[in-house]
This record gives C-alpha cells, sequence and structure tokens, in this order.
C-alpha cells in the first residue's frame, strides 16, 4: 500500500499478485482444473512473472503464459486486448484440453461455422474447465453479451 496526499492506495501490482496467488492455491488444493490470473500488460510481466513463478514453486503446479486468451462469452474480449493472461494448472491434460478448444474455436471461424451455438458450447466447455458450477455458467450465457469482470484496482495507465 502507498499513501498518496495524505491517504492510502492499494498497489495494482501487489494485488494482481495476492490474485495470483489464491488462484495457484486452489488449483494446488484441487478447487479448480484451471485458473486464470488478471490479464496484465506486457510490459508488467518481468515484474509478475517472476513473483508468480515463485508462487507455483511454492504451490508446486504449473503455468502457461497466454499471450492471446480464448475469447468466449465468459468476458468481454476488451478486458484482456492487448493483455497476457497466465493460465495456471497441475495436469498437463488440463492445458491440453484448453489448447484444443481454442484450435477448435479457431477451426469453427476459419469454416465459418462459428455461430451463436457454437460460441455458446466453447464458452460453456471453456467454463467447466475453470471448474465453474453448472449453475452460474447457464446464468452467464443466458446474457445477452460478455461482461468485463469487476475489479477493484484498475490500472490507470490503460485509461490514458
Amino acid at each position: 500500500m502507498r499513501k498518496t496526499k495524505g491517504r492510502k492506495e492499494i498497489d495494482r501490482i501487489s494485488f494482481e499478485l495476492g490474485m495470483i496467488n489464491c488462484f495457484v492455491e486452489m488449483v494446488a488444493w484441487g478447487v479448480k482444473k484451471l485458473a486464470i490470473g488478471p490479464p496484465i500488460l506486457p510490459k508488467d510481466y518481468n515484474l509478475i512473472g517472476t513473483a508468480s513463478d515463485k508462487i507455483v514453486q511454492g504451490f508446486r503446479i504449473k503455468f502457461y503464459l497466454e499471450k492471446s486468451l480464448l475469447i468466449t462469452d465468459l468476458q468481454s474480449e476488451e478486458f484482456t486486448k492487448g493483455k497476457w493472461s497466465i493460465l495456471y494448472y497441475e495436469d498437463d491434460k488440463v492445458l491440453e484440453t484448453y489448447m484444443a478448444l481454442k484450435e477448435k474455436k479457431k477451426q469453427l471461424e476459419k469454416s465459418g461455422q462459428y455461430d451463436k451455438k457454437t460460441r455458446k458450447e466453447i464458452s460453456r466447455a471453456f467454463m467447466r474447465l475453470l471448474s465453474y458450477p453448472e449453475d452460474k455458467i447457464e446464468e452467464k450465457l443466458s446474457k445477452d453479451a460478455p461482461s468485463t469482470p469487476y475489479l477493484l484496482i484498475k490500472d490507470k495507465r490503460e485509461s490514458r
């Protein structure tokens, strides 16, 4: 926490590392098969990535740096646009499933078969991979458009 003109402010990098620590712990304890860290600016990766590596090693799981996250009905495209995401998992099959899902979407788009129905199928499979409960998946998919997840801390540099 840093102090700004007499008031304390939460540091964005520390906040994101706290989120990462929580997600990694959930994967390590089997609560989630796959977790996605907060979208990060590429220029922040060296700092965040180094700390993330230590957290991953401490919990003995694995990670994958995703520079182009699979876009589904889970969240708006703007939420991750121009940012990287670190995927956390324990079982290699989970990452393979994610990559296959991403490839399936790409092939559906390429063949002109990526429509509302197939988008929901891909979204549902992705949310299941993230260990979301079925009722929450259906609630999310019943909305007209994906939303941007709420974050307490926003990067002030993004709004410039």
